[in-house]
């Protein structure tokens, strides 16, 4: 069995030479960097969405964020849950589909935004709330791009609810509380996390440090086989 990647890249030769040839391009101008083998793919794509050589320095793992996201990939049905639709929207169907994973965001739900106005709070910390209530944070891939009040409020359902996410990438833009929120979240052990140190951030960020996972989740799931082939 070939262990090269076909779910996560590109459909066409010519997609994937055109991203391959960016990542190399990447790889020459980006200088020293301090990131694991695992780690860096993660970090490189996300410079790739935004050309941003800043990430290089500025994204920051837990020390089991990596391995976490694959196992729980590799298990299979993971849900993924978003703090805005526009993340949904960004990731790749078929790869999600690979492994089964399902996207839920509530932002615009009916009863998130009555909350959000009964208790004077954000739509993104009821759209949170929503979910934990359906039991879907626990073992889940949470991914927050937008609202800083959104990893605020999974940082107290994980400290205060016990809530144990299999890992959250936090990655909120913005100039009230983005880097206050990540910082929080990057406090925390129990939980493994990926954040942007600062006030960048953004949903595309957040997808694209997904779907650099699933890339490494597939490449592992593919090494497997052929080990067990072997």
């Amino acid at each position: 069995m070939s262990s090269v990647n076909t779910v996560t890249e590109q459909l066409t030769r010519a997609g994937q030479a055109i991203e391959h040839d960016s990542f190399a391009i990447i790889d020459a101008e980006v200088g020293p960097h301090r990131y694991d083998a695992q780690q860096w793919p993660i970090v490189r794509r996300m410079i790739h969405a935004n050309a941003d050589f800043e990430f290089n320095g500025l994204t920051d793992f837990h020390p089991q964020a990596v391995q976490a996201g694959i196992a729980a990939l590799l298990a299979g049905g993971a849900a993924m849950v978003a703090d805005v639709e526009m993340i949904c929207s960004g990731l790749s169907r078929p790869r999600l589909a690979h492994f089964g994973v399902a996207t839920h965001q509530f932002i615009s739900d009916a009863d998130v935004i009555a909350a959000a106005q009964a208790e004077n709070t954000t739509r993104a910390v009821q759209a949170l709330r929503k979910a934990w209530r359906l039991g879907l944070l626990e073992g889940a891939l949470v991914g927050i791009g937008n609202a800083p009040t959104a990893l605020i409020e999974l940082v107290r359902l994980i400290r205060e609810e016990g809530v144990r996410p299999a890992l959250v990438v936090g990655m909120p833009v913005g100039f009230v509380s983005a880097a206050e929120s990540k910082d929080l979240m990057a406090e925390l052990r129990e939980v493994p996390w990926i954040v942007i140190r600062g006030r960048k951030g953004g949903s595309t960020l957040v997808v694209a440090a997904l779907h650099a996972l699933l890339a490494l989740a597939e490449a592992a799931q593919r090494a497997g086989h052929t080990a067990t082939a072997g």
